[in-house]
C-alpha cells in the first residue's frame, strides 16, 4: 500500500491495527502540541475540553489522509517546530526588552 515513510516505521504491514493506533496517537500529540503553541486561549473548563473532543474527531480524519499517503505527520511536526522556535525567540525580545 501506498503511504507515507511513517506508515512504514510504524510497521503497517505486519501490524496494522497497532500501526493505526500508534500513528493516531502522533497526530494527537503534534496536533495538541500546535494547537498549544498557536491558537490556545484561556477558556472555560467546558469550552476547553469540547475543543480536545472535537481536536480528536478531527485527527481521525487527518489519520485517514495520513494512510493514503498524504504528509499529514511530517507537515504538524514542522508546523510545531515553526511555532516553538517563534515562541522562543518571542520569549528571548520579550526578555531583552524587559532587562532595559
Amino acid at each position: 500500500m501506498e503511504g507515507s515513510w511513517i506508515l512504514d516505521a510504524l510497521g503497517y504491514d505486519s501490524h496494522p491495527q497497532l500501526a493505526g493506533w500508534l500513528l493516531y496517537g502522533i497526530i494527537v500529540t503534534l496536533t495538541v502540541v500546535v494547537y498549544n503553541l498557536g491558537f490556545a486561549q484561556k477558556l472555560p473548563i467546558l469550552k476547553t475540553i469540547f475543543i480536545y473532543i472535537m481536536l480528536l474527531f478531527g485527527c481521525l480524519i487527518l489519520q485517514i489522509f495520513a494512510v493514503f499517503g498524504l504528509p499529514v505527520v511530517e507537515s504538524l511536526a514542522i508546523a510545531a517546530l515553526i511555532l516553538i522556535v517563534y515562541k522562543i525567540r518571542l520569549h528571548n525580545e520579550r526578555s531583552t526588552e524587559a532587562g532595559e
